[in-house]
């Protein structure tokens, strides 16, 4: 698999499977590239309706000229744990917040929670994000305020009573049931509208379909994060090798 930086002929070519409407797997198929990588390029790059080559291929120049700039002589990445490509992992990190962020997460609360779920211990103090993401700490504790209203991330304290804020396999299930229960506070004003504005007008018809709708996506939203919860933490607590074993006679495992 080739490595190095994207060419301005393989922007091209990514342009031209984007607007053909390709899959990112088969663009990066036809170029032997990984698909993180093309996923990455395109996200980073004004998204699928957005991405130019020529664009695309300038503002990769400016940043490596910018990170050269930054970067003091004789710096080396620090080791990683597992024998993990240092290289590698910052790209893949940049994946993740490319695809945060277009799923509506501002740039810095989608770097936090990259850089938090990146982490083998699920958690990090406000001074190893600051070092880690070269931030102010201003602006970690900001991120760290939105995300924790999202139910992305929560706080605790360490045996040095510092803070730590960790992510764990809950938080997308938190996250879920936070998404549900703003939906369900969307629901209960379009509702109050119906009266405010009167039955049977067209607002007010137009505000009750919005109540109806909203009301069974977010009944569904919040269910199927019950099951999936119920499911997969049901799965994790099986032993690694094999089926569960079968309940004793008359009791639960």
């Amino acid at each position: 698999m080739p490595g190095g930086r994207l060419t301005q002929q393989e922007r091209q070519q990514i342009a031209l499977g984007v607007a053909d409407g390709l899959a990112y797997a088969e663009i990066a198929r036809r170029l032997d590239r990984p698909t993180s990588t093309i996923t990455r390029e395109v996200m980073r790059n004004g998204g699928p309706t957005a991405y130019r080559a020529d664009l695309a291929h300038r503002a990769t120049e400016r940043r490596a000229h910018r990170r050269r700039q930054a970067a003091p002589q004789g710096t080396e990445a620090p080791p990683q744990a597992h024998g993990r490509d240092a290289e590698a992992v910052r790209e893949y990190e940049e994946t993740f917040t490319t695809v945060l962020m277009a799923s509506g997460m501002p740039k810095m609360m989608a770097r936090v929670m990259a850089c938090l779920t990146l982490t083998d211990t699920g958690s990090l103090t406000a001074s190893e994000l600051v070092q880690h993401l070269q931030v102010s700490p201003a602006s970690i504790s900001k991120a760290v305020a939105f995300l924790e209203t999202q139910g992305f991330v929560r706080r605790e304290r360490d045996e040095r009573r510092r803070e730590r804020y960790v992510v764990d396999d809950d938080i997308w299930y938190q996250s879920m049931v936070a998404s549900a229960r703003s939906t369900a506070q969307i629901v209960e004003i379009a509702r109050q509208g119906v009266g405010v504005l009167g039955p049977e007008t067209p607002a007010a018809d137009r505000l009750e379909n919005v109540a109806r709708f909203l009301d069974f996506v977010s009944e569904s939203i919040a269910r199927a994060a019950e099951q999936a919860r119920e499911i997969l933490h049901t799965k994790a607590q099986r032993p690694s090798g094999g089926a569960a074993s079968a309940p004793p006679e008359g009791g639960r495992t």
